[in-house]
Protein backbone atom coordinates (compact mmCIF):
# COMPACT_ATOMS: atom_id res chain seq x y z
CA UNK A 1 0.00 0.00 0.00
CA UNK A 2 1.33 3.66 -1.18
CA UNK A 3 2.14 6.31 1.52
CA UNK A 4 1.81 9.88 1.81
CA UNK A 5 5.57 10.22 2.52
CA UNK A 6 8.19 10.23 -0.73
CA UNK A 7 11.49 10.86 -0.98
CA UNK A 8 12.52 13.61 -3.09
CA UNK A 9 15.00 13.44 -6.15
CA UNK A 10 18.21 14.25 -5.79
CA UNK A 11 17.89 17.57 -7.92
CA UNK A 12 15.06 18.46 -6.03
CA UNK A 13 16.74 18.08 -2.80
CA UNK A 14 20.29 19.97 -4.03
CA UNK A 15 18.12 23.17 -5.19
CA UNK A 16 16.06 23.16 -1.59
CA UNK A 17 19.37 22.83 0.01
CA UNK A 18 20.57 25.28 -2.22
CA UNK A 19 18.17 27.68 -0.85
CA UNK A 20 19.97 27.89 2.70
CA UNK A 21 23.65 28.10 1.34
CA UNK A 22 23.47 30.15 -1.74
CA UNK A 23 20.87 33.31 -1.32
CA UNK A 24 22.75 35.61 -4.01
CA UNK A 25 25.71 36.12 -5.96
CA UNK A 26 27.42 36.97 -3.48
CA UNK A 27 27.22 33.49 -1.65
CA UNK A 28 28.12 31.42 -4.33
CA UNK A 29 31.31 33.98 -4.05
CA UNK A 30 31.90 33.46 -0.59
CA UNK A 31 32.13 29.47 -1.02
CA UNK A 32 34.05 29.62 -4.23
CA UNK A 33 37.04 31.76 -2.26
CA UNK A 34 36.98 29.75 0.83
CA UNK A 35 37.17 26.56 -1.00
CA UNK A 36 40.13 28.32 -3.17
CA UNK A 37 41.91 28.90 0.22
CA UNK A 38 41.53 25.78 1.70
CA UNK A 39 43.44 24.13 -2.00
CA UNK A 40 46.87 26.03 -0.57
CA UNK A 41 46.42 29.26 -2.75
CA UNK A 42 48.91 31.69 -3.06
CA UNK A 43 47.11 33.69 -5.84
CA UNK A 44 43.29 33.82 -6.32
CA UNK A 45 41.19 35.75 -8.52
CA UNK A 46 37.74 36.94 -8.56
CA UNK A 47 35.90 37.51 -12.17
CA UNK A 48 32.31 38.83 -12.00
CA UNK A 49 29.51 40.05 -14.64
CA UNK A 50 26.39 41.90 -14.64
CA UNK A 51 26.89 41.20 -10.84
CA UNK A 52 27.42 37.81 -10.58
CA UNK A 53 24.17 37.02 -12.79
CA UNK A 54 26.00 36.14 -15.51
CA UNK A 55 29.55 34.83 -14.51
CA UNK A 56 31.51 34.12 -11.14
CA UNK A 57 34.74 32.76 -11.98
CA UNK A 58 37.13 32.01 -9.33
CA UNK A 59 40.97 30.87 -10.34
CA UNK A 60 43.58 29.19 -7.90
CA UNK A 61 47.03 27.97 -8.24
CA UNK A 62 46.12 25.55 -5.45
CA UNK A 63 46.70 21.93 -4.75
CA UNK A 64 43.95 21.09 -7.85
CA UNK A 65 42.16 17.72 -8.03
CA UNK A 66 42.27 14.19 -9.42
CA UNK A 67 39.65 13.02 -12.23
CA UNK A 68 37.58 11.07 -9.37
CA UNK A 69 37.99 14.12 -6.52
CA UNK A 70 36.42 16.35 -8.99
CA UNK A 71 33.75 14.70 -9.98
CA UNK A 72 32.80 13.67 -6.05
CA UNK A 73 33.47 17.16 -5.01
CA UNK A 74 29.70 17.93 -6.59
CA UNK A 75 28.23 15.95 -4.16
CA UNK A 76 26.17 16.64 -1.24
CA UNK A 77 28.08 16.08 2.17
CA UNK A 78 31.33 15.39 0.10
CA UNK A 79 34.53 17.25 1.93
CA UNK A 80 37.62 16.71 2.21
CA UNK A 81 38.38 18.39 5.92
CA UNK A 82 35.85 16.02 8.12
CA UNK A 83 36.77 12.42 8.59
CA UNK A 84 34.56 11.92 11.87
CA UNK A 85 32.42 13.92 13.88
CA UNK A 86 35.46 14.06 16.78
CA UNK A 87 36.89 16.77 13.51
CA UNK A 88 34.00 19.36 13.91
CA UNK A 89 36.25 20.12 16.98
CA UNK A 90 39.24 20.93 15.20
CA UNK A 91 38.55 22.43 12.22
CA UNK A 92 40.78 25.44 10.88
CA UNK A 93 39.92 25.11 7.48
CA UNK A 94 36.59 27.52 5.54
CA UNK A 95 34.66 24.85 4.28
CA UNK A 96 33.88 22.02 5.92
CA UNK A 97 29.58 20.69 5.06
CA UNK A 98 30.24 19.75 1.60
CA UNK A 99 27.29 21.73 0.66
CA UNK A 100 29.06 24.50 -1.24
CA UNK A 101 29.76 23.12 -4.33
CA UNK A 102 26.85 20.80 -4.69
CA UNK A 103 24.57 23.84 -4.11
CA UNK A 104 25.69 25.81 -6.59
CA UNK A 105 25.73 23.33 -9.29
CA UNK A 106 22.09 22.37 -8.55
CA UNK A 107 20.75 26.07 -9.28
CA UNK A 108 23.75 27.20 -11.68
CA UNK A 109 25.60 25.83 -15.21
CA UNK A 110 28.83 25.34 -13.92
CA UNK A 111 32.36 24.39 -15.53
CA UNK A 112 35.50 23.11 -13.55
CA UNK A 113 39.18 23.02 -15.19
CA UNK A 114 41.43 21.45 -12.66
CA UNK A 115 45.22 19.59 -12.73
CA UNK A 116 47.31 18.69 -9.87
CA UNK A 117 51.14 19.35 -10.29
CA UNK A 118 52.02 16.21 -10.47
CA UNK A 119 49.29 14.97 -13.12
CA UNK A 120 50.31 15.78 -16.84
CA UNK A 121 46.86 16.80 -17.95
CA UNK A 122 44.09 18.18 -15.92
CA UNK A 123 40.31 17.10 -15.98
CA UNK A 124 36.74 19.53 -17.46
CA UNK A 125 33.90 18.72 -15.90
CA UNK A 126 30.52 20.92 -17.04
CA UNK A 127 27.82 20.92 -14.70
CA UNK A 128 23.77 21.86 -15.85
CA UNK A 129 21.80 21.63 -12.27
CA UNK A 130 23.21 18.87 -10.79
CA UNK A 131 23.45 16.60 -14.14
CA UNK A 132 27.45 16.45 -15.25
CA UNK A 133 26.72 16.72 -18.90
CA UNK A 134 30.36 17.09 -19.85
CA UNK A 135 33.76 15.76 -18.78
CA UNK A 136 37.19 15.11 -20.44
CA UNK A 137 40.63 16.04 -20.44
CA UNK A 138 41.88 18.91 -21.29
CA UNK A 139 45.53 20.65 -20.76
CA UNK A 140 45.31 23.21 -18.06
CA UNK A 141 47.61 25.36 -15.70
CA UNK A 142 47.99 23.88 -12.27
CA UNK A 143 45.25 24.84 -9.87
CA UNK A 144 41.22 24.86 -10.31
CA UNK A 145 39.20 27.53 -12.51
CA UNK A 146 35.35 27.34 -11.45
CA UNK A 147 33.20 29.46 -13.38
CA UNK A 148 29.34 29.85 -12.40
CA UNK A 149 27.23 30.82 -15.40
CA UNK A 150 23.64 32.28 -15.21
CA UNK A 151 23.06 31.53 -11.32
CA UNK A 152 19.71 30.95 -10.61
CA UNK A 153 18.67 29.92 -14.05
CA UNK A 154 16.24 27.34 -13.57
CA UNK A 155 14.72 29.02 -10.19
CA UNK A 156 13.05 32.11 -12.09
CA UNK A 157 11.27 32.98 -8.84
CA UNK A 158 14.73 33.06 -7.00
CA UNK A 159 16.39 35.06 -10.11
CA UNK A 160 13.89 37.86 -9.90
CA UNK A 161 14.55 38.69 -6.50
CA UNK A 162 18.02 39.92 -7.14
CA UNK A 163 18.30 43.51 -6.89
CA UNK A 164 20.24 45.39 -9.23
CA UNK A 165 23.49 44.67 -10.14
CA UNK A 166 25.47 47.78 -8.23
CA UNK A 167 23.55 46.48 -5.47
CA UNK A 168 24.71 42.72 -5.84
CA UNK A 169 28.24 44.07 -6.80
CA UNK A 170 28.05 45.63 -3.25
CA UNK A 171 27.23 42.46 -1.83
CA UNK A 172 29.87 40.47 -3.80
CA UNK A 173 32.89 43.11 -2.67
CA UNK A 174 31.97 42.83 0.97
CA UNK A 175 32.61 39.16 1.07
CA UNK A 176 35.75 39.44 -0.82
CA UNK A 177 36.71 41.64 1.25
CA UNK A 178 35.95 39.79 4.08
CA UNK A 179 38.14 36.11 2.68
CA UNK A 180 41.29 39.14 1.50
CA UNK A 181 41.51 40.55 5.27
CA UNK A 182 41.37 37.01 6.51
CA UNK A 183 44.67 36.11 4.59
CA UNK A 184 46.91 38.92 4.00
CA UNK A 185 49.47 36.37 3.24
CA UNK A 186 47.46 35.87 -0.20
CA UNK A 187 47.32 37.62 -3.15
CA UNK A 188 43.69 38.20 -4.41
CA UNK A 189 42.99 40.18 -7.50
CA UNK A 190 39.11 41.22 -8.59
CA UNK A 191 37.98 42.05 -11.82
CA UNK A 192 34.03 43.14 -12.53
CA UNK A 193 32.61 43.65 -16.14
CA UNK A 194 36.10 43.26 -17.87
CA UNK A 195 37.96 45.84 -15.68
CA UNK A 196 40.47 45.37 -12.55
CA UNK A 197 38.76 46.89 -9.59
CA UNK A 198 41.71 45.29 -6.94
CA UNK A 199 44.99 43.77 -7.34
CA UNK A 200 46.17 42.78 -3.54
CA UNK A 201 49.79 41.47 -3.29
CA UNK A 202 50.73 39.69 -0.20
CA UNK A 203 51.77 41.44 2.60
CA UNK A 204 51.12 42.40 6.35
CA UNK A 205 47.43 42.47 7.82
CA UNK A 206 47.55 46.73 8.30
CA UNK A 207 48.71 46.76 4.10
CA UNK A 208 46.04 45.21 3.50
CA UNK A 209 43.57 47.19 5.35
CA UNK A 210 44.78 50.17 3.59
CA UNK A 211 45.40 48.47 0.24
CA UNK A 212 41.34 47.71 0.40
CA UNK A 213 40.31 51.07 2.36
CA UNK A 214 42.29 53.49 1.22
CA UNK A 215 45.62 55.48 1.82
CA UNK A 216 43.79 57.93 4.56
CA UNK A 217 43.44 55.27 6.72
CA UNK A 218 47.44 54.68 6.89
CA UNK A 219 47.11 57.26 9.54
CA UNK A 220 43.52 56.43 10.96
CA UNK A 221 44.82 52.79 12.74
CA UNK A 222 45.91 52.12 16.06
CA UNK A 223 47.83 48.53 17.14
CA UNK A 224 45.91 46.15 19.21
CA UNK A 225 47.82 43.20 20.74
CA UNK A 226 46.95 41.24 23.43
CA UNK A 227 47.90 37.51 24.24
CA UNK A 228 46.25 35.40 27.10
CA UNK A 229 46.49 31.43 27.89
CA UNK A 230 43.22 31.49 26.09
CA UNK A 231 43.16 33.81 23.58
CA UNK A 232 45.39 35.77 21.30
CA UNK A 233 43.98 39.10 20.27
CA UNK A 234 45.30 41.31 17.47
CA UNK A 235 44.56 43.57 15.01
CA UNK A 236 43.63 47.24 14.72
CA UNK A 237 41.09 49.83 15.70
CA UNK A 238 40.42 52.97 14.22
CA UNK A 239 41.10 56.34 16.00
CA UNK A 240 37.70 58.31 17.04
CA UNK A 241 37.54 60.44 14.84
CA UNK A 242 37.18 58.14 12.29
CA UNK A 243 34.16 56.46 13.41
CA UNK A 244 31.40 56.17 11.15
CA UNK A 245 27.71 56.13 11.96
CA UNK A 246 26.90 52.57 11.16
CA UNK A 247 28.88 49.08 11.46
CA UNK A 248 30.08 48.16 7.94
CA UNK A 249 33.79 48.83 8.94
CA UNK A 250 33.90 46.21 11.58
CA UNK A 251 35.33 42.65 11.29
CA UNK A 252 35.80 40.22 13.66
CA UNK A 253 38.39 37.20 12.36
CA UNK A 254 38.07 33.96 14.95
CA UNK A 255 41.16 31.82 13.38
CA UNK A 256 40.69 33.76 9.88
CA UNK A 257 37.00 32.89 9.77
CA UNK A 258 35.02 36.22 9.67
CA UNK A 259 32.06 36.31 12.09
CA UNK A 260 29.36 38.57 13.63
CA UNK A 261 29.19 38.98 17.34
CA UNK A 262 27.17 41.51 19.10
CA UNK A 263 28.76 40.38 22.58
CA UNK A 264 32.16 41.41 21.14
CA UNK A 265 30.60 44.40 19.20
CA UNK A 266 29.74 45.59 22.44
CA UNK A 267 32.93 45.03 24.18
CA UNK A 268 35.05 47.12 21.44
CA UNK A 269 31.81 49.72 22.21
CA UNK A 270 32.37 49.90 25.62
CA UNK A 271 36.30 50.36 25.42
CA UNK A 272 35.02 54.23 23.49
CA UNK A 273 33.40 54.72 26.28
CA UNK A 274 32.99 59.28 26.55
CA UNK A 275 35.42 59.18 23.04
CA UNK A 276 32.21 58.77 20.75
CA UNK A 277 28.90 60.43 20.31
CA UNK A 278 25.97 58.55 20.55
CA UNK A 279 25.40 56.96 17.02
CA UNK A 280 28.83 56.55 16.20
CA UNK A 281 30.47 53.42 16.04
CA UNK A 282 34.49 52.81 15.82
CA UNK A 283 36.24 50.95 13.11
CA UNK A 284 37.83 48.10 13.99
CA UNK A 285 40.16 45.09 12.30
CA UNK A 286 40.41 42.57 15.22
CA UNK A 287 41.65 38.75 14.63
CA UNK A 288 41.61 36.29 17.56
CA UNK A 289 43.86 32.85 17.90
CA UNK A 290 41.81 30.87 19.90
CA UNK A 291 41.69 26.42 20.49
CA UNK A 292 39.39 25.11 17.89
CA UNK A 293 37.76 23.04 20.69
CA UNK A 294 36.53 25.95 23.07
CA UNK A 295 34.48 27.24 19.64
CA UNK A 296 31.43 25.90 17.71
CA UNK A 297 31.25 26.90 13.76
CA UNK A 298 29.12 24.69 13.27
CA UNK A 299 25.60 26.78 14.43
CA UNK A 300 24.87 28.61 11.34
CA UNK A 301 24.53 27.80 7.42
CA UNK A 302 26.77 30.52 6.26
CA UNK A 303 29.32 29.65 9.65
CA UNK A 304 29.40 33.71 10.46
CA UNK A 305 28.13 33.09 14.44
CA UNK A 306 30.42 31.15 16.41
CA UNK A 307 29.65 30.38 20.03
CA UNK A 308 32.41 30.52 22.91
CA UNK A 309 33.38 27.90 25.76
CA UNK A 310 33.70 31.24 28.03
CA UNK A 311 32.84 34.17 26.01
CA UNK A 312 32.78 36.47 29.33
CA UNK A 313 36.84 35.76 29.04
CA UNK A 314 37.02 36.97 25.34
CA UNK A 315 34.81 39.58 26.43
CA UNK A 316 37.32 41.34 29.04
CA UNK A 317 40.51 40.27 27.25
CA UNK A 318 39.03 42.22 23.75
CA UNK A 319 37.86 45.25 25.86
CA UNK A 320 41.34 45.51 27.85
CA UNK A 321 43.36 44.85 24.41
CA UNK A 322 40.96 48.28 23.17
CA UNK A 323 40.94 50.34 25.73
CA UNK A 324 44.60 49.79 26.74
CA UNK A 325 45.47 50.85 22.39
CA UNK A 326 43.65 53.67 23.35
CA UNK A 327 45.48 54.83 26.19
CA UNK A 328 48.79 54.12 24.62
CA UNK A 329 48.33 57.17 21.92
CA UNK A 330 47.15 59.73 24.21
CA UNK A 331 43.60 59.39 22.91
CA UNK A 332 41.58 59.03 26.48
CA UNK A 333 42.91 60.34 30.08
CA UNK A 334 44.16 58.37 32.42
CA UNK A 335 45.95 58.56 35.79
CA UNK A 336 47.85 56.41 37.62
CA UNK A 337 48.08 57.77 41.19
CA UNK A 338 50.70 55.15 42.50
CA UNK A 339 53.12 56.85 40.02
CA UNK A 340 51.76 60.64 39.68
CA UNK A 341 53.99 62.92 41.35
CA UNK A 342 53.16 65.23 43.70
CA UNK A 343 51.90 68.84 43.07
CA UNK A 344 54.92 70.55 44.68
CA UNK A 345 57.61 68.53 43.34
CA UNK A 346 56.62 69.71 39.19
CA UNK A 347 58.41 72.95 40.86
CA UNK A 348 61.62 71.58 41.51
CA UNK A 349 62.50 69.62 45.04
CA UNK A 350 64.57 72.71 46.05
CA UNK A 351 62.55 75.12 45.14
CA UNK A 352 61.87 77.38 48.66
CA UNK A 353 58.29 77.87 49.07
CA UNK A 354 58.00 81.52 50.51
CA UNK A 355 54.46 83.23 52.20
CA UNK A 356 52.69 85.81 50.08
CA UNK A 357 53.72 89.11 50.98
CA UNK A 358 50.93 91.63 51.60
CA UNK A 359 51.41 95.16 50.89
CA UNK A 360 48.97 97.97 52.46
CA UNK A 361 48.88 101.74 51.84
CA UNK A 362 47.78 103.44 55.07
CA UNK A 363 46.93 106.57 53.10
CA UNK A 364 44.25 104.89 50.71
CA UNK A 365 40.51 106.58 51.12
CA UNK A 366 37.78 104.74 49.36
CA UNK A 367 35.86 107.64 49.38
CA UNK A 368 37.61 109.77 47.20
CA UNK A 369 38.48 109.23 43.45
CA UNK A 370 41.76 110.33 42.48
CA UNK A 371 41.37 109.41 39.01
CA UNK A 372 38.84 111.03 37.32
CA UNK A 373 38.21 109.12 34.31
CA UNK A 374 36.59 105.92 36.77
CA UNK A 375 33.47 107.69 36.51
CA UNK A 376 33.50 106.89 33.23
CA UNK A 377 33.69 103.38 33.93
CA UNK A 378 30.27 103.17 35.80
CA UNK A 379 28.16 103.36 32.51
CA UNK A 380 30.52 100.53 31.52
CA UNK A 381 29.82 98.64 34.05
CA UNK A 382 26.05 98.82 33.27
CA UNK A 383 26.52 97.99 29.85
CA UNK A 384 28.26 94.94 30.82
CA UNK A 385 25.90 93.50 33.34
CA UNK A 386 22.99 94.56 30.44
CA UNK A 387 24.80 92.60 27.42
CA UNK A 388 24.96 89.76 29.58
CA UNK A 389 21.28 90.01 30.75
CA UNK A 390 20.44 90.04 26.88
CA UNK A 391 23.05 87.24 26.20
CA UNK A 392 20.91 85.33 28.42
CA UNK A 393 17.75 86.34 26.12
CA UNK A 394 18.61 86.65 22.66
CA UNK A 395 21.26 87.67 20.75
CA UNK A 396 22.72 91.26 21.80
CA UNK A 397 20.75 92.79 18.29
CA UNK A 398 17.61 91.54 19.36
CA UNK A 399 15.12 94.02 20.90
CA UNK A 400 12.73 92.25 23.40
CA UNK A 401 9.77 94.76 22.15
CA UNK A 402 10.38 93.52 18.80
CA UNK A 403 9.88 89.61 19.49
CA UNK A 404 6.62 90.09 20.73
CA UNK A 405 3.50 90.23 18.52
CA UNK A 406 1.09 92.49 19.90
CA UNK A 407 -1.60 93.24 17.22
CA UNK A 408 -3.82 90.30 18.40
CA UNK A 409 -6.40 91.06 15.93
CA UNK A 410 -3.65 90.47 13.22
CA UNK A 411 -2.41 87.34 15.58
CA UNK A 412 -1.95 85.09 12.24
CA UNK A 413 -0.20 87.80 10.14
CA UNK A 414 2.61 88.45 12.91
CA UNK A 415 6.07 87.61 12.16
CA UNK A 416 7.79 84.57 13.02
CA UNK A 417 10.79 84.80 15.29
CA UNK A 418 13.22 81.81 16.40
CA UNK A 419 14.06 80.31 19.82
CA UNK A 420 17.56 79.55 20.53
CA UNK A 421 18.07 78.87 16.86
CA UNK A 422 16.18 75.55 16.72
CA UNK A 423 12.80 76.65 17.41
CA UNK A 424 10.37 79.11 15.43
CA UNK A 425 7.71 80.63 17.22
CA UNK A 426 4.78 82.73 16.10
CA UNK A 427 1.49 84.26 17.41
CA UNK A 428 -1.67 82.07 16.36
CA UNK A 429 -5.22 82.11 17.03
CA UNK A 430 -5.34 79.54 20.00
CA UNK A 431 -1.99 81.02 21.67
CA UNK A 432 1.34 80.15 20.47
CA UNK A 433 2.91 78.02 17.72
CA UNK A 434 6.26 76.47 18.58
CA UNK A 435 7.90 74.64 15.34
CA UNK A 436 11.29 72.23 15.58
CA UNK A 437 13.13 73.91 12.77
CA UNK A 438 15.09 70.86 11.88
CA UNK A 439 12.26 68.45 11.45
CA UNK A 440 10.32 70.83 9.63
CA UNK A 441 13.67 71.39 6.99
CA UNK A 442 13.76 67.47 7.26
CA UNK A 443 9.85 66.93 6.23
CA UNK A 444 10.46 69.55 2.96
CA UNK A 445 13.40 68.45 2.08
CA UNK A 446 12.37 65.04 2.16
CA UNK A 447 8.96 65.33 0.03
CA UNK A 448 10.77 67.59 -2.24
CA UNK A 449 13.19 64.88 -3.15
CA UNK A 450 10.38 62.12 -3.26
CA UNK A 451 8.70 64.13 -5.67
CA UNK A 452 12.12 64.10 -7.47
CA UNK A 453 10.78 63.59 -11.32
CA UNK A 454 8.60 67.10 -10.42
CA UNK A 455 11.31 69.18 -8.54
CA UNK A 456 14.93 68.08 -9.96
CA UNK A 457 17.59 69.41 -7.28
CA UNK A 458 19.80 72.57 -8.21
CA UNK A 459 23.50 71.85 -8.84
CA UNK A 460 25.62 74.40 -7.33
CA UNK A 461 29.33 73.84 -9.43
CA UNK A 462 32.14 73.56 -7.39
CA UNK A 463 35.03 76.28 -7.53
CA UNK A 464 37.44 73.48 -7.36
CA UNK A 465 35.95 70.00 -8.08
CA UNK A 466 36.94 67.34 -4.72
CA UNK A 467 38.05 63.89 -4.86
CA UNK A 468 36.84 61.75 -2.57
CA UNK A 469 38.52 58.10 -2.60
CA UNK A 470 36.03 55.65 -1.84
CA UNK A 471 36.06 51.76 -0.56
CA UNK A 472 34.95 48.95 -2.85
CA UNK A 473 31.67 48.32 -1.58
CA UNK A 474 30.70 52.17 -1.06
CA UNK A 475 31.81 53.13 -4.85
CA UNK A 476 29.24 50.03 -6.05
CA UNK A 477 26.62 52.09 -3.60
CA UNK A 478 27.58 55.06 -5.34
CA UNK A 479 26.57 53.60 -9.28
CA UNK A 480 23.70 52.25 -7.76
CA UNK A 481 22.20 55.44 -6.57
CA UNK A 482 23.90 57.80 -8.84
CA UNK A 483 20.27 58.85 -10.68
CA UNK A 484 18.85 59.57 -7.50
CA UNK A 485 21.87 61.61 -6.05
CA UNK A 486 22.41 63.54 -9.82
CA UNK A 487 18.50 64.15 -9.82
CA UNK A 488 18.95 65.69 -5.95
CA UNK A 489 22.01 68.38 -7.41
CA UNK A 490 24.80 66.13 -7.11
CA UNK A 491 27.61 66.45 -9.91
CA UNK A 492 29.86 63.83 -9.66
CA UNK A 493 32.39 61.60 -12.11
CA UNK A 494 34.35 58.49 -11.45
CA UNK A 495 38.07 59.37 -11.24
CA UNK A 496 39.70 56.04 -11.12
CA UNK A 497 39.01 52.82 -9.79
CA UNK A 498 37.39 53.64 -5.92
CA UNK A 499 37.40 57.17 -6.54
CA UNK A 500 35.07 60.09 -7.40
CA UNK A 501 35.55 63.80 -8.30
CA UNK A 502 32.72 65.83 -7.09
CA UNK A 503 31.97 68.98 -9.58
CA UNK A 504 28.70 70.17 -7.89
CA UNK A 505 26.37 70.12 -4.27
CA UNK A 506 23.06 70.93 -3.66
CA UNK A 507 22.53 74.95 -3.84
CA UNK A 508 21.22 74.33 -0.09
CA UNK A 509 24.76 72.35 0.87
CA UNK A 510 26.81 74.85 -0.65
CA UNK A 511 28.53 75.77 2.85
CA UNK A 512 29.26 72.48 3.76
CA UNK A 513 32.21 70.15 3.04
CA UNK A 514 31.23 67.98 0.11
CA UNK A 515 33.33 65.04 1.09
CA UNK A 516 31.72 64.98 4.28
CA UNK A 517 28.21 65.19 2.64
CA UNK A 518 28.92 62.03 0.34
CA UNK A 519 30.79 60.07 3.20
CA UNK A 520 27.54 61.25 5.51
CA UNK A 521 24.93 60.05 2.92
CA UNK A 522 26.31 56.90 2.29
CA UNK A 523 26.22 55.90 5.85
CA UNK A 524 23.15 57.62 6.71
CA UNK A 525 21.81 55.11 3.68
CA UNK A 526 23.29 52.10 4.70
CA UNK A 527 21.94 52.46 8.22
CA UNK A 528 18.58 53.15 7.45
CA UNK A 529 18.53 50.21 4.97
CA UNK A 530 19.37 47.90 7.94
CA UNK A 531 16.75 49.37 10.59
CA UNK A 532 14.18 50.36 8.25
CA UNK A 533 14.06 48.19 5.59
CA UNK A 534 12.80 50.98 3.19
CA UNK A 535 12.29 50.98 -0.45
CA UNK A 536 15.70 52.05 -2.12
CA UNK A 537 13.72 55.96 -3.23
CA UNK A 538 12.18 56.16 0.49
CA UNK A 539 15.45 55.25 2.28
CA UNK A 540 17.73 57.96 0.10
CA UNK A 541 14.75 60.86 0.17
CA UNK A 542 14.80 59.99 4.08
CA UNK A 543 19.08 60.03 4.19
CA UNK A 544 19.52 63.22 1.86
CA UNK A 545 16.42 64.88 3.73
CA UNK A 546 18.55 64.59 7.24
CA UNK A 547 21.08 65.88 5.54
CA UNK A 548 19.79 68.70 3.80
CA UNK A 549 18.68 69.81 7.21
CA UNK A 550 21.59 69.57 9.58
CA UNK A 551 23.30 72.59 7.24
CA UNK A 552 21.23 75.47 8.80
CA UNK A 553 21.90 78.79 7.42
CA UNK A 554 23.53 80.71 10.12
CA UNK A 555 20.91 83.89 10.52
CA UNK A 556 17.17 83.39 9.52
CA UNK A 557 15.50 86.73 8.93
CA UNK A 558 11.36 86.61 9.64
CA UNK A 559 10.93 86.85 6.61
CA UNK A 560 12.48 83.53 5.60
CA UNK A 561 11.14 82.08 8.77
CA UNK A 562 7.51 82.68 7.25
CA UNK A 563 8.52 81.11 3.60
CA UNK A 564 9.46 78.11 5.78
CA UNK A 565 6.52 77.86 7.54
CA UNK A 566 4.49 78.13 3.85
CA UNK A 567 6.04 75.57 2.75
CA UNK A 568 6.14 73.01 5.31
CA UNK A 569 2.16 73.62 5.63
CA UNK A 570 2.00 72.50 1.84
CA UNK A 571 3.81 69.45 2.38
CA UNK A 572 1.48 66.48 2.52
CA UNK A 573 2.19 65.67 6.00
CA UNK A 574 3.55 68.84 7.84
CA UNK A 575 3.20 67.39 11.60
CA UNK A 576 5.90 64.74 11.55
CA UNK A 577 9.62 64.71 10.34
CA UNK A 578 10.65 61.65 8.06
CA UNK A 579 11.49 59.74 11.19
CA UNK A 580 8.47 60.42 12.59
CA UNK A 581 9.37 62.82 15.28
CA UNK A 582 6.86 65.91 15.96
CA UNK A 583 7.36 69.17 13.95
CA UNK A 584 4.23 71.43 15.41
CA UNK A 585 3.57 71.57 18.70
CA UNK A 586 0.68 74.46 19.60
CA UNK A 587 0.90 76.01 23.29
CA UNK A 588 -2.53 77.01 24.18
CA UNK A 589 -3.38 80.55 25.94
CA UNK A 590 -5.15 78.24 28.75
CA UNK A 591 -1.83 76.63 28.99
CA UNK A 592 -0.22 79.55 29.84
CA UNK A 593 -2.77 81.21 31.97
CA UNK A 594 -2.03 78.07 34.16
CA UNK A 595 1.26 78.24 34.36
CA UNK A 596 0.92 82.01 36.03
CA UNK A 597 -1.97 80.69 38.59
CA UNK A 598 -5.02 82.59 36.33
Amino acid sequence: MSGIIQQLPDHVANQIAAGEVIQRPASAVKELLENAVDAGSKNIQLIIKDGGRSLIQVIDNGSGMTEFDARLCFARHATSKLKNADDLWHLRTMGFRGEALASVAAVAQVEMRTRRKADETGILIQIEGSEIVLQEPISAPAGTSIAVKNLFYNVPARRNFLKSNPVETRHILEEFYRVALAFPEIAFSLINNGEEVHRLMAGTFKQRIVSLFGNSWNEKLLMVKEEHTSVKVSGFIGKPDAAKKTRGDQYFFINNRFIKNTYLNHAVQSAYMDLLPAGDFPVFFIRFEVDPATIDVNIHPTKTEIKFEDDRTVYGILRSAVKKAIGSYALSPSLDFDTEMPFVSIAGRNTEIKAPQIQVNPDYNPFSNPNPSARNNAPAMQNLSRIRWEDLAGTPDEKPAQLIPTDSDNAEKSMPWLLHGKYICTQVKSGLMLIDLQGARERIHFERFMHREEHHGASQQLLFPVVKELSGPDTELIRALETELQSLGFDFEYFGKNTIKINGVPAEMLDADAKEIIESILEEFKKSQQDLRLNRLENLARTLAMQAARHLPKQQSPEQLLKLIERLFACETPGFSPNGKQTISIVSMEDLASRFGK
